[in-house]
């Protein structure tokens, strides 16, 4: 099946960080989508030697030696490809400008899509992990329905998982459908049929908000009780026939994720976790679940094995998330899919790489994604030195520390870092002292 787990070298890949794609969100969208492709960078933790990796944005030099510094991966070894533009063009003559004649194993992408699909056409290889892009194209379809909300609705009832009470209906029936479950539950929240990270919800009466693990932050609407609602508060995301997701809005004191790989051998879980937000917004992520969650993440895993059939019945194969919330009498609800490489595929990927052999703890390391701020903006070498300073930056020796696993930010000041430790209490002493010490403070 090639490297589907890139931790498992077996030939070198054109990683394709096609973040700007329209398989979960309206390609009209392009707020959203230069928000997400900022995140690139990220996937550089994929890389071994031989390996391309094609980004819509820029890969700082400082961020790509500092990555290879760590991964031991030799930086003229690899070579990153920016097709110019908006992240829409096609990267192929781009890529072969850069490397020539090299071969590849395979296409690895963060979606599978079109584009995707393309490049490993023009390249003369498959889209890992199928054995040819004609395999990769067969699973489209199903592809893009479990990346809708709708589509998701829909095939998580038929496989028995519980959900919010909703209706789906097209833009001109969703004020009928707000009036009718909000008689029900007095609070009812609606969701754009292809959406991600909250982007294009609205909320009513109240606010309020939520996002999945993609990492974005919400762009929600906000709706007083005046009854009757006309939806003048729905932003045109779909254009007037798409389809809109109504719900009950649950209480929410955690919300989780389980994350996937299916394919003809079988589904597996990877890892599981906690997302963790601020007002509704999504802000990291924490794993393993804590033991007190055994039981939330038994029913994920359960829940993840049987959508993990029904996509590779249907011909996916790869990786995929199930995103769920958890209600203050410890109900588990399920809230939707996303059958891509989310926001948490790689830190935990590079997690994996990066304690392989250390002295990390017994198990699996624990380890969360968060983002903290310098006082003042500052370089990626600068921001590198204040850890070192404060003797907080990963240590490969102990398996333990802060590493700034997504590239300078665009303000300077508002970094992602990943923090590693042997178990819950290290990660929580690591981003204690990392946020005292970076304002100030420590």
């Amino acid at each position: 099946m090639g490297r589907t787990d890139p931790t498992e070298p077996d030939g070198p890949l054109v990683l394709h960080a096609n973040l700007v794609s329209g398989l979960a969100v309206d390609p009209e969208e392009r707020v959203v989508l230069r928000a997400w492709a900022e995140q690139a960078p990220r996937e550089a933790w994929l890389l071994r030697p031989g390996d391309v990796l094609v980004s819509p944005v820029p890969v700082g030099e400082d961020f790509l030696r500092y990555v290879c510094g760590l991964t031991g991966v030799p930086r003229d070894s690899v070579a990153v490809v920016v097709p110019p533009g908006d992240g829409t063009a096609d990267p192929y003559p781009h890529v072969v400008g850069a490397v020539g004649g090299r071969p590849f194993r395979a296409v690895l992408p963060t979606a599978l899509d079109g584009a995707a699909i393309g490049l490993a056409r023009a390249l003369g290889v498959p889209v890992a992990p199928y054995a040819s892009p004609a395999e990769a194209e067969a699973a489209l379809d199903v592809t893009g329905l479990l990346n809708t909300k709708a589509g998701f609705r829909s095939a998580a009832l038929a496989l028995g998982m519980r959900l919010p009470d909703g209706l789906v209906r097209r833009r001109a029936g969703v004020p009928d459908a707000v009036r009718e479950l909000l008689a029900s539950y007095g609070r009812v929240v609606v969701k754009p049929d292809r959406s991600a990270g909250g982007h294009g919800m609205v909320f009513l009466p109240g606010a309020t908000g939520t996002t999945s693990a993609t990492g974005v932050a919400s762009t929600t609407g906000v709706a007083g009780a005046a009854d009757p609602w006309a939806g003048g508060e729905l932003p045109p995301v779909g254009g007037p026939e798409g389809l809109w997701v109504v719900e009950e809005r649950v209480d929410v004191a955690r919300s989780v994720s389980v994350q996937m790989e299916t394919g003809p051998g079988g589904t597996r879980a990877l890892f599981s976790g906690e997302m963790r937000t601020a007002e509704g917004a999504f802000t990291g992520y924490l794993s393993p679940l804590p033991a007190p969650a055994a039981d939330v993440g038994a029913v994920l895993e359960a829940w993840g094995h049987a959508l993990g059939g029904f996509l590779a019945a249907r011909g996916y194969a790869g990786p995929f998330g199930l995103d769920a919330m958890v209600t203050p009498d410890g109900e588990v609800l399920a809230g939707e899919s996303n059958v891509r490489r989310t926001a948490t595929t790689t830190p935990h990927a590079m997690v994996t790489r990066l304690t392989a052999g250390t002295g990390s703890g017994t198990g699996a390391p624990v380890w969360a994604t968060g983002t903290a701020r310098t006082p003042s903006a500052c370089s990626f070498g600068e921001a590198v030195d204040r850890l070192r300073g404060a003797r907080l930056a990963y240590d490969p020796a102990r398996g333990e520390g802060v590493v700034l696993y997504a590239g300078p930010p665009p303000d300077g000041r508002t970094w992602r870092y990943a923090v590693i430790a042997g178990d819950h209490a290290g990660v929580a002493h690591h981003e204690r002292r990392l946020r005292a010490s970076w304002a100030g403070t420590g």
